[in-house]
Parts: C-alpha cells; structure tokens; sequence
C-alpha cells in the first residue's frame, strides 16, 4: 500500500490522503477537497484516482469531489447515512464494509459516529496497520462534536473501538491540529512527558513533512484517550468542582471536549 499525504495549507488545515496499489497504480482519494494538488500528485506518481472516499459530510472534506470525478471519472463511496447529504455517491457503506484498490489494498469501514453521526474511518487490512481517521481522531486531540454530533457518542467511538486497534497502527486524521492540541495535553495534564517531549519538535512545523504517530504514541500524550489519569482527573475538578471522587470514564471524556470546545 503506497500512502500519499498531501497538506492543503488553507485555514482549516486540512490534509488529503492518496491510497495507491503498488502493482496497478489505482488509488483512492480520501476527502479530496485541494482537488488540484491531489490530481497533480497522482499524476506526477503515475496513479489513476478510481474512487473517493468521503469521511463525512462536511464541505472542507467533500468540496473538491466534483472536480476530482470530472478529471477522472472516480466512483464516490461515502457513509450510508451521509449519503443523502454527499452529491453524487455511487456507493454507500457501513460498518465492516471493504474498500478495494487494484489488486493488494484492502481498507475496512468503520462505523465511528461522534464529530457527525455518519462518520467512516478507514483501517489497513494490508500490511502496514494504519488509520485514516477523518475528522474523529486528530494527533493528540478528537474532532468536535457541534456540527451534528455528540460528545457521548464520540466517547464510545474512542473507547469500543479506537482504543483497541492495534498499538502499532499509524493514525492519518482529516487535519493538523498537533501543536494545538498538545498544548491543550499540557493545560488539562502539566506533567505529561510525553507531551512535553514533543511540543518543541512540532512548534511551528511544516504541516507537509509533519510526524505520523502511532496509536500506541497517542495514547501517551493525546488526553482524550487518558481519562483514568490522575493528573487530568485532578486538573479536571478545578473546573468542574462536583465532579465524583472517582468520576466514570464517560463523564471525564465529555467535559474534557467540553472544555476544548472554547480552549
């Protein structure tokens, strides 16, 4: 499986993901939205775009699929319950769904509701573990929950299913939000190391050339996934002074996206 990153570099930081077959030459665009760069970057690697994949239904992650089909004639996948929402899906998908690419790629759906109620993530069923995770997971953070989603469902998401991919596995989220979100890491847990080990190597980085981690690494620095922590349950009480003395998982992930909702 052969990943391309491509980096927008417009405001809302979105990145644009290539997935291609080695042996064809076939890929998948992942929310193609600088359409552009995604087919110049096919172009110049020798790929042909034959679907797109939709994380979800918002426009930063939808808004370039026009262009890319009329380019290249790509067949649009999407949730199938965003699907009414998405202009032009040919195929809808759910939970356990595969998405084939040329001859070796193979890419399961996940049915991971939180940041909208009809999200996908994708994970590797190739060699290479790896999760491309829209707009749910974000290097040391979780998307929001205020334009069609839930906080309470996103915990679920994290806790049933993210939490339990392999630790290896690489993690591809919708947009940079790194820096942001590491410092978000330190105000809820001062005395994250692993969070203040990396803070200084993604100050003012070039989103383009940007670390990938691991899920194994974000469980280390990423607070949404550190809810048993006692420095972020301690942290947690100085803003929310009735909190239990041994508050339930649920109700820490819930204030915590509270919290970085206006952070």
């Amino acid at each position: 499986m052969l990943v391309e990153r491509i980096w927008t570099g417009n405001a809302l930081r979105n990145f644009n993901y290539l997935i291609a077959c080695p042996d064809t030459g076939e890929a998948l665009a992942i929310d193609p939205l600088d359409h552009a760069q995604c087919l110049a970057t096919a172009k110049a690697r020798g790929w042909n775009i034959t679907q797109i994949l939709n994380t979800h239904e918002h426009n930063d992650h939808i808004g370039g699929n026009a262009a890319v089909v009329e380019a290249t004639g790509a067949k649009i996948i999407a949730h199938h319950g965003a699907a009414s929402k998405i202009p032009g899906v040919d195929r809808a998908v759910g939970a356990g769904d595969v998405i084939k690419v040329g001859k070796r790629v193979e890419l399961e759906c996940m049915d991971t509701p939180g940041h909208t109620m009809c999200h996908i993530c994708l994970k590797s069923r190739t060699d290479m573990k790896a999760l491309f995770s829209g707009d749910t997971l974000f290097n040391a953070g979780a998307g929001n929950c205020y334009r069609g989603g839930d906080p309470e469902v996103m915990y679920a998401t994290f806790v049933d299913q993210l939490a339990k991919l392999p630790e290896d596995t690489q993690v591809y989220p919708g947009h940079d939000y790194i820096e942001s979100n590491l410092n978000f890491t330190l105000d809820r847990e001062p005395g994250n190391a692993a969070a203040k080990a990396l803070l200084p190597k993604v100050k003012d980085h070039d989103p383009a050339t940007s670390i990938i981690t691991t899920l194994r690494e974000e469980k280390q620095f990423n607070t949404f996934f550190r809810l048993t922590s006692p420095g972020v349950i301690e942290k947690l009480r100085e803003k929310f002074p009735d909190l239990p003395e041994h508050p339930d998982t649920r109700t820490v992930f819930v204030k915590l996206r509270e919290l970085r909702n206006t952070w």
